[in-house]
């Protein structure tokens, strides 16, 4: 499944196995697809469902279709397409229809990860704290920490900024995204993950502390740009994309100059690592 374009938000794994959702009516509503793919481990997991439709819709007293609400999740080709959904409720009656050895330990599992996003949704400290705590959890120093914590509170302002100025798609938020990294360091996406040694990795998670520091001079340059030219639309912001990003370019290039050292580079947070364990080995 592709996922690139999906918010990390609408995507929870349970035993390496993707569960795609979506907000609606302000609750989490989870695309049965794949749940009955985890449950049953189904190759077809779309004719299992619809038989099991069939069958809740023959049973005495029980009418699915009261629960299930179709709604526009991505699919496997990246395109929003309509999914049979249902909340956390409507899916705990679908596995009790459903004999898995899974079952109990799904349903334990659900219940943990929906109280603890509904929290974040009332109280998104939460959210920003437990962030926090897997990036220590995986070695991160503080400091690093700290830029990639702003750095997403950055990229919030941006989108939140774009959808308020008519750009919706998420395929146009990456390709402005991709405009305002082009004109930072000079690079796509794409390539810079290639530069990285990167597959599905999360690039910022990756950048080193001025990586991180271009990144968001880049992407609070272009909010500011936005703003104060009230530009709507996706052309007007892809303009203010490039110019907020030509911003950090300039400042990167002189930075570049002053000590002869390039900012954009081949070092990832998995090398880093490596070499701190090393230098720890060898004090």
């Amino acid at each position: 499944m592709t996922t690139d374009i999906i918010p990390a938000e609408h995507i929870i794994v349970f035993n390496d196995q993707q569960i795609r959702r979506v907000i609606h009516n302000d609750e989490w509503f989870y695309s049965i697809i794949d749940i009955v793919a985890v449950l049953t481990g189904s190759n077809l997991p779309k004719r299992y469902w619809s038989d099991l439709k069939l069958k809740l819709s023959n049973e005495e007293g029980s009418q699915p279709y009261d629960f299930i609400v179709r709604l526009k999740l991505v699919a496997s080709d990246g395109r929003l397409r309509p999914t049979d959904c249902a909340n956390a409720e409507g899916i705990f009656r679908i596995i009790q229809s459903i004999p898995s050895p899974k079952a109990e330990p799904f349903k334990r599992w659900l219940a943990q990860v929906g109280y603890e996003r509904v929290k974040e949704i009332e109280d998104p400290e939460l959210a920003s704290q437990r962030a926090r705590a897997i990036y220590k959890a995986k070695g991160y120093s503080d400091t690093w920490i700290e830029k990639r914590m702003r750095g997403i509170q950055i990229r919030d302002e941006l989108t939140d900024e774009w959808k308020n100025r008519g750009v919706r798609e998420s395929r146009d938020f990456g390709i402005l995204t991709a405009e305002i990294c082009k004109a930072t360091f000079g690079v796509t996406p794409t390539n810079y993950k290639k530069l990285k040694a990167l597959n599905k990795e999360n690039l910022r998670d990756h950048m080193t502390d001025l990586e991180l520091i271009f990144t968001m001079l880049g992407e609070a340059s272009t909010t500011a740009i936005a703003r104060t030219q009230d530009a709507q639309g996706f052309i007007q912001n892809k303009d203010a994309a490039k110019r907020g990003g030509t911003i950090a370019g300039n400042a990167r290039k002189d930075l570049e100059l002053e000590t002869g050292e390039k900012v954009v580079t081949g070092e990832n947070y998995l090398h880093l690592a490596k070499k701190e364990v090393k230098q720890l080995e060898e004090d």
